[in-house]
């Protein structure tokens, strides 16, 4: 085996970039080590471009493999790695997202990157991958316009300062205050996925700052091994459009883009005009046995528009559909009306892109766990978004769920995560599902909003609602300077822009922002410009938001569990399961409840038609500590000659004795008590073994009457 070795230093931690013949059929390939986590990127190009699909076919795979953390998971029947989790996905698409633009997407040939997780340590596999799937693209002989490099930017709870690669294995979202992942190149930034617990601004453009700095000297770490050990890259020849393409283009269609493509039917014209483009095209190439002279035309419909949006934005300050560069389309909110059963909803409408949210509640018990590869831990929060295909009125394939949506998904529910109120606060596990119903760009920053008042409307106690918004980009391809930024940005505007800039966020601050280009990259200033408008627009939402629903709901759904909170000490937590769970089983059966405790001997029930405060109150009875003074109803379970054994609480006894019983001389205890009576009791000493000595006539002087 022949391999060397190379070190950087980034954000003060060693890596290893190893290069060996280990998977030396790939075209480039890599292993890189960091504070014990290990992952292998590998980089192929196919051999031709046959069975194109008619747009760059780059795949992008994130492996996650048991063994990387010391673990044989999987169920009894099945120990071999399945579908990727969720966590697998997200890492994939966020490779995905910052490679992707710097190709030429006219290369026919397949690409495919596969990064396997080999070692989970105290370094972030997601951060390393991304950085290893640069390296082998650059090292190898594949046409690509890195390096790129990656950062992880972070701050906790307990640390606000502002740190660089400082990985927390096994964390949950509680931990950080900032989890922010950067990439770029040339001291630009081409992907940006991030949680933050309302951050300014300022913050997040200082983050930016330093995030570029460590990315420079990842691009000067790879500049440099590839001079070393790069290979050559491959040349593709570009096709040129056909002279009588272009003309019949200017004859056929440009008329019909000219008189309706910047209006308020502007994505119809569009689509007309690309159905009637695409005829022309299939009839006039109907007899040639290779589809490229038809996808060079089909190209051809797109670059006009694209360059038409740009010539538009950046010299006349003309929109598609006419607005201000800075102006928000039509907002409309709705809280509840949906039906009673629910616990709560909203819709929300941002011109033509429409959302509706459902929010369900129950109890602990409904948590998602995580049991994955790199992290072990439970959710209480979710955030599911479906984009069915009649949102887009097109048809399609129904059901499952694909990596947009999942994507889609855990933005909303990383920018919703900061303003959930703490378990102990409200212990509900809760779950809102978006189903966007009509879309014309950027549904799922409508998906935040939507879920925002459904959270509301079911009286979830959020401390700040959420709003997000898109902004947009074009820039001079020949002069970097000169650009127009676009606020809530629709379908045309999305598809031909240079930049889809999300940012969720509260008035006090930014939650949440994720960032997709189709340029090499967007310099920081741009990105702190856009932030600001994000900002004032995210204020004009939550308006609309607040004038429909002001804040939350003062009580939850009554089709909603009731859920109960209980201390116990932790010592009396073997006997609320008792033997086997025996006794919790027990409650859980009469009362018709879930039943968690947790280590610290928090106990939350859940629970309807008044389930829950019949367990609660037997759990209360069985860890009811008496103390002298106290009071009770009881029932008479023995008589002896000496008094009689009483029961009460949930099944705590005593003694009264004899001389206890009435204030008056007791003869025979059972000349004025059986088994069975109901007695007042109270309680006059407890002795070194914890035995309760108990009073009647204390209790109640009056119970017993002397007889005359």
């Amino acid at each position: 085996m022949h391999s060397k070795e190379y070190e950087v230093e980034i954000g003060g931690k060693k890596i290893t970039a190893v290069f060996s013949d280990l998977a030396d059929q790939a075209n480039g390939s890599v292993i890189l080590k960091s504070e014990g986590t290990v992952v292998m990127a590998t980089a192929v190009i196919s051999k031709d471009g046959k069975n194109n699909p008619g747009f760059f076919n780059l795949t992008v795979e994130y492996l996650e493999k048991f063994y990387a953390a010391g673990k044989i998971l999987g169920g009894q029947f099945n120990k071999r790695e399945g579908r990727p989790s969720d966590q697998a996905i997200l890492a994939a698409r966020m490779t995905d997202r910052t490679i992707r633009p710097l190709f030429d997407h006219k290369i026919k040939n397949a690409v495919q990157i596969i990064i396997t997780i080999i070692a989970i340590g105290d370094a972030d596999p997601k951060t390393l991958g991304v950085n290893a799937a640069s390296i082998a693209l650059h090292m190898s002989d594949i046409p690509w316009g890195g390096p790129i490099g990656a950062v992880h930017v972070s701050k906790t709870k307990k640390d606000p300062t502002i740190q660089i690669n400082d990985y927390i294995p096994n964390a949950d979202e509680a931990v950080y205050s900032l989890d922010l992942l950067v990439c770029g190149k040339e001291k630009t930034i081409n992907m940006i996925e991030s949680m933050a617990f309302e951050l300014s601004n300022e913050e997040m453009g200082e983050c930016f700052d330093k995030a570029v700095v460590e990315i420079t000297k990842w691009e000067e770490f790879q500049n440099k091994l590839q001079k070393e050990i790069g290979k050559e890259k491959k040349i593709f020849e570009k096709s040129e459009t056909p002279s009588d393409i272009v003309s019949l283009f200017k004859e056929k269609v440009i008329p019909m883009l000219d008189s309706g493509l910047f209006s308020d039917e502007s994505k119809k014209v569009a689509h007309e005009a690309e159905a009637i483009w695409k005829e022309i095209v299939d009839k006039k190439y109907e007899d040639d046995e290779e589809d490229d002279c038809k996808h060079i035309a089909y190209d051809h419909f797109h670059n006009y528009l694209d360059g038409e949006f740009h010539r538009k934005a950046l010299v006349e300050n003309v929109r598609a559909d006419g607005r201000k560069l800075d102006e928000v389309r039509t907002l409309f909110a709705k809280a509840g009306g949906i039906s009673d059963v629910l616990h709560g909803s909203g819709i929300f409408y941002r011109g033509e892109t429409h959302v509706m949210s459902v929010l369900t509640l129950d109890g602990p018990e409904s948590m998602y766990a995580i049991d994955g590869v790199e992290a072990q831990y439970k959710k209480r929060f979710m955030h599911h978004y479906n984009f069915p295909p009649y949102s887009s009125g097109e048809t399609g394939r129904v059901g499952g769920i694909n990596r947009r949506e999942m994507g889609h998904g855990f933005l909303a529910e990383k920018a919703l995560t900061p303003v959930i109120p703490e378990k102990i606060k409200f212990p509900y596990t809760i779950r809102v599902v978006s189903e966007s119903t009509a879309s014309n760009g950027s549904t799922s920053q409508a998906s935040i909003c939507a879920a925002t008042i459904a959270l509301m409307d079911g009286g979830v106690p959020i401390t700040n609602p959420v709003a997000g918004i898109s902004v947009g980009l074009m820039t001079d391809e020949n002069d970097k300077n000169k650009y127009v930024l676009l606020t809530d940005i629709q379908g045309p505007e999305d598809h031909y822009g240079d930049m889809d800039f999300k940012v969720a966020g509260t008035k006090n601050g930014i939650t949440a922002i994720q960032l997709d280009v189709k340029v090499d990259g967007v310099p920081v200033n741009i990105l702190k410009d856009a932030l600001v408008r994000a900002q004032t627009a995210r204020l004009k939402i939550l308006e609309t938001i607040t004038a429909e629903i002001a804040g939350p709901r003062e009580n939850i759904s009554p089709n909603a569990p009731k859920i109960l909170v209980v201390k116990i000490k932790k010592d009396q937590i073997g006997m609320i399961i008792g033997p086997g769970g025996k006794n919790i089983n027990a409650i859980r059966e009469e009362t018709g409840t879930e039943i968690t405790i947790e280590e610290d001997g928090t106990v939350f029930v859940t629970g309807k038609n008044g389930g829950a405060d019949k367990a609660v109150a037997i759990i209360e009875g069985m860890t009811h500590e008496y103390k002298v003074g106290d009071t009770a109803d009881a029932e008479v379970v023995k008589i002896m000659d000496f008094g009689a054994f009483v029961r009460f609480g949930h099944d705590t006894e005593g003694l009264v004795h004899i001389s206890e019983i009435a204030p008056f001389r007791v003869e025979k205890v059972s000349d004025i008590l059986k088994e069975g009576d109901k007695v007042p009791i109270k309680i006059i000493k407890v002795d070194e073994k914890g035995r309760l000595n108990l009073s009647i006539k204390e209790a109640n002087k009056d119970f017993f009457k002397p007889k005359v």
